[in-house]
């Protein structure tokens, strides 16, 4: 740390000296109409002969000086900007010995803007004469060392703005992140769904099993919550008679936090009159299809942490109880007896609650002997009702739902079913959930009388799926960590030095 002070104090010193001198440390409204990207692609071919056959080709690029290797009266320089990196010399001959002279005065970190002719170097590389040099934002605190770099994760995820700086793989990862969240978004709007907007604080928080975080509206002087999903508003817009309708937007949990959990996290939700889950199942496989040949060059294959995934449809398809007996190796015996289950869920370190019942007991037992099984896609259907507030009981097992969760690389990526709409059942199933949190469980359902009034209006059948972006991209990134996914994760406060 005092290394760096020593560091800071001098980059300071220079800025006021410079400024003395008249230098405008931090102008405004330079112009800059070429991309370094964009002169690499277009000239990686020429040859040295082409470049110096095209002498009155000037080029005006902006970006941060990575590095500096000076030679007397010739400087060379990397620079970068949004999407690429390029080489640059200044001369004392073209700059002009004051202006040269003020260009070895720069720091790596410095930002500027440069003019010249394209060449290349001894070594080949495709490299721009300086002709002209206007600083545009003086840097005062030093860059990670460049054999070092930001190799502290905290720190990379605190200061993700230096991150993105010096870790190209970073800027690559979320560059993908908005090609991923493009690409759901058109395939749903070529589809057919409308994509809307729907209240981020709510007076009733619904549509998941999970804990909200709770504010106050002053002018109202009533409490709000944040929402831990859009599901209950998006089906009321279905009530309304929009019959397919999605929302890309964030949700947020007060739940612990790690490598799959941030409390405030991006989803995409949609809904789809007169389908049933089903349905859902065939377009999520498309969708998955799509985002692969998308954003991983048309293969449906990918590598997931040192393991193949194949996206090659049909996927496979396991009733929840039958997943835990074949694959968990729980005799079914165990599972359908109401005090053999409690027994089997503590042999496995489960914690018991005396408000969970078989169905909530089943779905923990999945979770530690079946969920991280589940490499290759794989859709888990028929989940039981008391751990289903929301969804529609199958016509042939009233004790499960018409739902299901899709697994891949371990861990669940998307929840669906097709919806409860029957009023009545609806308003009993939330009065099951408030006797549950009544009983301690802090993320039963709450009671949403308002809801119910809309269900009585009649809503039609249909099925919706949520599905985690930031999972997607991790899985599309190869990342470990949903914090790898996300520009600015939540962290515990800095220490105070």
């Amino acid at each position: 740390m005092d290394d760096l002070n020593v560091v800071m104090r001098e980059r300071i010193q220079k800025a006021e000296e410079m400024e003395k001198g008249g230098v405008v440390l931090y102008p405004n409204g330079y112009n800059v109409p070429h991309h370094i990207k964009d002169l690499i692609e277009a000239f990686k071919d020429k040859t040295s002969e082409e470049l110096e056959a095209e002498p009155s080709s000037s080029f005006t690029i902006a970006g941060r000086i990575l590095s500096v290797r000076s030679f007397g009266k010739s400087t060379f320089m990397h620079l970068l900007d949004a999407e690429g990196k390029i080489q640059i010399y200044l001369q004392q001959n073209h700059l002009g010995k004051e202006l040269y002279a003020f260009a070895k005065k720069l720091d790596i970190g410095d930002i500027v803007r440069v003019s010249g002719t394209l060449f290349r170097t001894k070594t080949d590389e495709l490299t721009l004469a300086v002709k002209e040099l206007h600083l545009l934002n003086k840097n005062l605190r030093p860059l990670p060392e460049k054999y070092h770099g930001l190799k502290d994760v905290e720190t990379r995820y605190r200061q993700r703005y230096v991150d993105l700086i010096v870790n190209e793989s970073v800027r690559e990862t979320f560059r993908r992140r908005a090609k991923i969240v493009q690409t759901i978004r058109q395939f749903l709007s070529d589809r057919g769904f409308l994509e809307v907007e729907t209240p981020m604080m709510q007076a009733v928080p619904g549509g998941a099993t999970a804990k909200p975080f709770k504010t106050y509206h002053n002018a109202l002087d009533m409490d709000l919550y944040l929402r831990i999903a859009p599901e209950l508003y998006l089906k009321r817009l279905l009530v309304g008679g929009f019959e397919r309708v999605f929302e890309l937007n964030r949700n947020f949990r007060n739940e612990g936090i790690s490598t799959q959990h941030n409390p405030e996290f991006t989803m995409v939700e949609f809904y789809q009159a007169y389908a049933t889950y089903e349905d859902l199942m065939a377009l999520t496989e498309e969708l998955f299809v799509t985002l692969a040949e998308t954003v991983n060059g048309g293969k449906l294959q990918i590598e997931y942490q040192g393991q193949e995934i194949d996206f090659t449809p049909p996927w496979k398809r396991y009733r929840l109880l039958d997943a835990v007996v074949e694959l968990g190796n729980v005799p079914r015996s165990a599972l359908e007896d109401p005090k053999e289950i409690f027994d089997v869920a503590r042999s496995m370190g489960i914690e018991v609650h005396r408000f969970e019942g078989q169905g909530k007991l089943l779905t923990k037992i999945f979770d530690v002997a079946v969920e991280p099984k589940l490499i290759q896609p794989t859709f888990i259907t028929h989940y039981p009702v008391e751990v289903s507030p929301l969804s529609r009981k199958s016509d042939a097992d009233p004790n499960v739902t018409d739902r299901f969760e899709l697994f891949m690389a371990g861990r669940e990526m998307a929840n669906a079913f097709s919806e409860l709409n029957d009023p009545r059942d609806q308003r009993a199933r939330f009065s099951d959930q408030l006797q549950a949190r009544q009983a301690g469980d802090e993320e039963a359902h709450y009671m949403d009388d308002d809801y119910i009034r809309a269900l009585e209006y009649g809503m039609p059948p249909a099925a919706g799926e949520g599905i985690g972006i930031d999972r997607v991209v991790m899985l599309f990134t190869d990342s470990a960590s949903i914090r790898d996914v996300i520009l600015f994760p939540h962290l515990r406060p800095e220490k105070k030095i």
